[in-house]
Parts: C-alpha cells; structure tokens; sequence
C-alpha cells in the first residue's frame, strides 16, 4: 500500500489498474494497493456466523436509516470517513449490555450500557410458578445508565427478568432470584 502525495495525475485517477493495482481515496488522501481477489480458502464456521451477523446488521441499518431523526442521530456520531450508515451497522451489530440489576426496597434497579444508547428497559416480575404477576418499563434516572422500575410487590422466590433494547431492536435478557 501507498500514499499519494502531490502527483496531479493521481489526483484524478481512481478505480483498478490492469487487475493488479487499485487506486482509491479514504479521508481525504490518495491510496495505491495491490488488487485484492477472493479468498481460495473455504470459510470457517466462525466466519460464516459473522458473515450472516453483518448481514443482518446491514438490513436493520438500512431501515432505521429510512427515519429522518434516527438518521441524524446517527449522523452526528459519525467521525472523519464514517457516515450515518456506519454507525448503523455498528449499532445494529452489538446488543445492549444489562451489567447489573438490584433491589431498593420495592425499587428495581437496572445498570444498562450500549455503545450508543439504550432505547428502553422492560421488566418482569415473575412468582414461582412461572406467572407474570406484573411487567412494565422502567424509567432511564438522570445518570442515563440507570434504569428505576417500581414494583408493587416482589416475593421471596419469585426473580425478576430484565429486557435491555437498543435502537436497532436488540435485546439483551438478564435475571435475578429474589431471595
């Protein structure tokens, strides 16, 4: 690979070379590289897994983007050579991370954090037989990484789920036994 720097036919020229040398700007400088061709190895498991993840990813990024707030939003968070698809696709690729849940009294407390921002919080209250007894959502404090549910009642042995979303729709599920 190479920076072109103050050559005025290079200035213009962009696109591949006879198969083996591409020319191609990223933020704002001139690049020369050996043509790139397809991989002759077969993918591994883990691959296709992140293959089929960017994919999805891609199709959540491409219609949150069709919302005009949701675009700016993301636009604004776009640093030199990125754009509002980018983070997107960043957003869209990783869920939301529930780090901790804890009791106040009748007070669920959630500690929720996403690389960009945690959309909503649901909570259910759940007794021992397995019976919703209550659910709602909870309310983001003014840390905006809290989240505060109030509960009309949490028994001992029933647990409490946590439903963290972010702004792509994916969710992150947690629980905690009440004791």
């Amino acid at each position: 690979m190479a920076i072109v720097k103050d050559n005025i036919l290079m200035q213009l020229v962009r696109g591949t070379l006879g198969k083996q040398i591409t020319i191609y700007e990223r933020n704002g400088q001139i690049i020369m590289a050996k043509k790139r061709g397809p991989s002759k190895k077969k993918p591994t498991q883990k691959q296709l897994e992140a293959r089929h993840k960017m994919t999805i990813a891609s199709m959540l990024a491409q219609q949150m983007l069709e919302d005009p707030q949701i675009k700016a939003y993301y636009q604004s968070l776009a640093g030199p050579g990125q754009n509002a698809y980018n983070i997107a696709v960043k957003d869209a690729y990783r869920s939301p991370e529930v780090q901790n849940i804890r009791l106040k009294g009748d007070e669920v407390v959630v500690t929720a954090e996403n690389e960009f921002r945690v959309a909503e919080v649901e909570i259910k209250v759940v007794d021992t037989d397995g019976v919703i007894t209550e659910s709602g959502r909870a309310v983001l404090g003014r840390n905006g990484v809290d989240w505060y549910y109030k509960a009309t009642l949490l028994p001992a042995g029933s647990k409490v789920i946590v439903v963290a979303r972010n702004l792509p729709g994916n969710r992150t599920v947690k629980e905690l036994l009440i004791t």
